[in-house]
């Protein structure tokens, strides 16, 4: 997520809603968001040095959403070598934050540059003014469309050679989190392709709510099933959670971070569910929501990226 300007003064007369800092509707309609994504150009060229070891590039999935993704490679990877794939969710509560912004390309060129991996960010709809579900629509689309390349026939040659889809991960920080554990969900639910496997999930400060009314959720959500909707509440529904496919789960939280008690409901609610894979937390002091990604040469933030290299790596 993208650091927080000054909110600018309105005539109280004029909001219809605030959602501050995220954004504010007036009554005429219009919708000011308050946290732009400064975009940053992908960095496909040969040249390790220029790149940061990492080549870049941005594909369309679909031209009907226009769901598309920023995929990442390491400038270093041989003809033939297969890498694990990572499949990356941004966070901004489903209605800030992009790919090809600053903050989550610098993100995203350092962990494949550290983990050497093959790594697909997905660019999804934002709401309000595209509600949910379109954001998860166009995760499940761009999940999708890796998975079509398992058979290495798909329209992406840098999955076709270097991916190995027996080592299959899906992660997301805050509302990302979310997103890439329902994505998990429907994967479980529905499938995957032949040889895919999706070996881990990884959450970074996940939003899952709050108790009781969640006035942001149910303002963007066009349609709205309660407090107990499974995309919002994973708590809610263990027979999901007992199902999970993959075969571990990475946590990250934090000391200050407002959304740690529900990511630590979650590791409860994944433990009693009856799941048989293995959970990892990473719960750190003195630190608040996705400070890994806003201050990223701070200390505790290397930690988490080790932690991160080394479950994509075993």
């Amino acid at each position: 997520m993208d650091s927080l300007p000054p909110i600018p003064h309105a005539d109280p007369d004029l909001i219809a809603l605030d959602f501050v800092p995220f954004f504010r509707v007036y009554k005429d309609g219009r919708v000011e968001k308050f946290i732009k994504a400064p975009f940053v150009h992908p960095a496909d060229s040969d040249d390790p040095q220029s790149t940061g070891g990492v080549r870049s590039k941005d594909v369309i999935i679909s031209s009907e959403t226009q769901a598309c993704a920023r995929l990442y490679l390491p400038a270093t990877v041989k003809p033939d070598e297969k890498l694990p794939v990572l499949i990356y969710i941004h966070g901004g509560a489903f209605v800030i934050g992009s790919a090809f912004g600053v903050v989550y390309h610098s993100y995203l060129t350092s962990v494949v540059a550290e983990a050497n991996v093959v790594a697909v960010s997905v660019e999804y709809r934002l709401a309000p003014e595209h509600p949910i579900p379109a954001c998860f629509d166009d995760s499940w689309a761009v999940t999708k469309w890796v998975d079509s390349h398992a058979n290495r026939k798909g329209p992406e040659p840098w999955l076709n050679n270097h991916a190995d889809f027996s080592r299959v991960f899906l992660a997301g920080d805050s509302a990302g989190g979310n997103i890439a554990h329902y994505m998990t969900v429907k994967a479980s639910q529905e499938g995957l392709g032949d040889g895919v496997k999706l070996e881990g999930l990884i959450l970074a400060h996940p939003f899952f709510g709050k108790v009781g009314r969640e006035e942001l959720w149910e303002y963007i959500t066009s349609d709205f099933k309660g407090w107990d909707d499974p995309r919002l509440n994973p708590m809610a529904s263990p027979e999901l959670l007992s199902g999970l496919v993959c075969g571990k789960i990475l946590l990250f939280t934090s000391e200050t971070d407002p959304l740690r008690d529900r990511s630590l409901r979650y590791c409860e609610a994944i433990k009693m569910s009856g799941w048989s894979g293995e959970l990892e937390v990473v719960d750190v002091e003195k630190e608040g929501h996705t400070f890994h990604i806003l201050n990223p040469s701070g200390d505790n933030a290397g930690i988490l990226m080790k932690r991160l290299v080394s479950f994509l790596g075993n």
